[in-house]
């Protein structure tokens, strides 16, 4: 792209985009006529039926907030980013036609989530990026307002899931930055969900972080070193966030509930992976109503009523439960056997009343290059004097926890004497 094609690509960002939605975080979001109307496709507005924080609200009444909120707030930031790009004469190998899928793809990304998705990674069940580009090919209404609207479906597809094949620059560009260290899905979360929960952790400054993205001679995604304590800030904020929202006590109960009466029925062979994936929360809540036998956790997560936490303690990667319940199928036989030594004194306990919640691994790492004052480039974990390894060992360390719920009746002696027989 020369400096007249980047010229005519920056026009038709700030002129042919002029329908505009309001957001209570970002100015005003403007679209154009062919992304409005894949916007106001069916596959896209159920993600307006879908709450982007799942069960948080039980801890934060505010966290109503959408996965189509979200989704318009990246793609808010993504036309920033390569409205910046181009205005600074950067991205010379991008076309207006990329362009163009780039940001469909980035207001496309999350059409594949169903209700608790992030929190069922464990489950035998497909990654909603894989979803979202069945939505995309299967020649829905979504499929045909991509094609009326002149539309790149492969390379939107490929720009969205990171396992499709594909050599072309332009697409491994825009797929790094829709997911990488600085992407725009990361700075519309942590900062909208932070609104919504009511907590000050997750606010960044977008737009320093915007002007000081750059591109290396290589075509990669890269941070003018200024900006370096922006990246900070986003490490800090997503160990605040985590901490208080995302793994905050109540809120894992609330998913593990969830999780282990889906993981039960998956394996018994009462629900098939199909009938999760077209839900949203009123959908689900529907088919734990028609099953309420077998998602009675679902029901009780559902009107707040969450198992409380009977023991604690800071996840031990060699420890003898966390080793024993680092394969799923494994936690479940050893659950359901404390229950039943359990049920000797409480008869009236259910099986998917014993849950142990280990949290999944985090990472603190960022991997985008940093390009210093006399033109090179170091990675920033290298050059960061911050956020050394030992740093964010202490950050994982002090959120992973591992936890057993129970009903409350479950005194921590009966469960530890329940835990030592078994």
């Amino acid at each position: 792209m020369n400096r007249t094609q980047a010229n005519a690509a920056l026009a038709a960002l700030q002129n042919d985009y002029s329908l505009d939605i309001r957001d209570p975080l970002w100015p005003a979001i403007r679209l154009s006529k062919s992304l409005m109307a894949v916007l106001q496709t069916p596959q896209v507005q159920q993600l307006n039926l879908i709450k982007q924080l799942g069960p948080a609200y039980l801890v934060y009444p505010g966290a109503m907030h959408t996965r189509l909120c979200h989704s318009l707030g990246v793609y808010y930031l993504s036309w920033c980013i390569v409205t910046s790009l181009l205005t600074r004469g950067l991205g010379t190998f991008l076309t207006e036609e990329g362009i163009r899928d780039f940001l469909c793809a980035s207001l496309l990304h999350d059409i594949g989530h169903f209700p608790y998705a992030h929190s069922l990674k464990e489950l035998p069940l497909r990654e909603h990026e894989k979803l979202a580009t069945d939505l995309i090919l299967q020649g829905n209404e979504l499929t045909r307002a991509l094609d009326q609207g002149g539309f790149n479906k492969e390379r939107i597809c490929a720009i969205i899931d990171k396992d499709r094949n594909t050599s072309d620059p332009q697409t491994l560009y825009f797929r790094s930055l829709l997911s990488g260290a600085l992407d725009p899905d990361k700075l519309d979360y942590l900062t909208r969900d932070a609104y919504f929960t009511g907590v000050p952790y997750g606010k960044q400054d977008y737009s320093y972080i915007i002007s000081h993205l750059t591109v290396t001679k290589d075509g990669k995604n890269a941070l003018l070193f200024q900006a370096e304590g922006s990246l900070e800030q986003i490490l800090f904020s997503k160990y605040q966030m985590y901490k208080a929202v995302y793994w905050h006590e109540r809120v894992r109960s609330a998913t593990s509930m969830i999780k282990k009466s889906l993981f039960t029925c998956l394996k018994d062979g009462t629900l098939e992976p199909e009938q999760l994936y077209a839900l949203d929360d009123y959908s689900f809540y529907s088919l734990a109503q028609g099953k309420k036998q077998q998602l009675s956790n679902v029901l009780d997560v559902t009107f707040g009523k969450l198992l409380p936490c009977i023991m604690e303690h800071p996840y031990q990667k060699n420890g003898v439960l966390e080793s024993h319940c680092k394969d799923i199928y494994r936690r479940d036989d050893l659950e359901n056997a404390l229950c039943d030594k359990l049920r000797k004194q409480h008869p009236e306990l259910r099986r998917d009343q014993i849950i142990i919640d280990t949290a999944e691994p985090i990472s603190f790492e960022a991997d985008i290059p940093l390009v210093l004052s006399d033109g090179s480039t170091v990675s920033f974990s290298s050059h960061d004097a911050l956020f050394s390894a030992d740093v964010k060992a202490r950050f994982i360390s002090a959120l992973r926890k591992t936890r057993i719920f129970a009903p409350s009746y479950i005194q921590k002696s009966e469960m530890e004497e329940a835990l030592a027989n078994v």
